[in-house]
């Protein structure tokens, strides 16, 4: 089991930049890749960033390429996720998941998920 709690959501102008973090409790966390998805109001929960166990390939919905940088640190149990550039479309409930997906964006591939955080642009 692994249980996953986001943090460093909140409320940011338009070009600004969050950094978001995932914390990890369970001894298997270094085993799993992790990803990050958003949903915006009314809206589907999206891919947005995979990175795998080691943390030596990562994946991005091409739309936001070149502004979020998804890392981790598995010796403190740590998923991060950069966001530069922030506009107002970025606004949404950011989550992380952690699992062995066959298929990286999709959501169904994923066992363990956070409750989320809430991030929000203003222009």
């Amino acid at each position: 089991q692994v249980q996953l709690v986001e943090s460093g959501g909140g409320l940011v102008q338009a070009g600004g930049s969050l950094r978001l973090s995932c914390a990890a409790s369970g001894r298997r966390f270094s085993t799993y890749a992790v990803a990050w998805f958003r949903q915006a109001p009314g809206e589907e929960r999206v891919f947005v960033a995979w990175i795998n166990w080691s943390g030596d390939s990562t994946e991005y919905t091409d739309s936001l390429k070149g502004r979020f940088t998804i890392s981790r640190d598995n010796a403190k149990s740590t998923a991060y996720l950069q966001m530069n550039a922030l506009n107002p479309e970025d606004t949404g409930l950011y989550y992380c998941a952690a699992g062995i997906p066959w298929v990286h964006s999709d959501v169904k591939e994923y066992n363990y998920w956070g409750q989320g955080t809430r991030v929000t642009v203003s222009s």
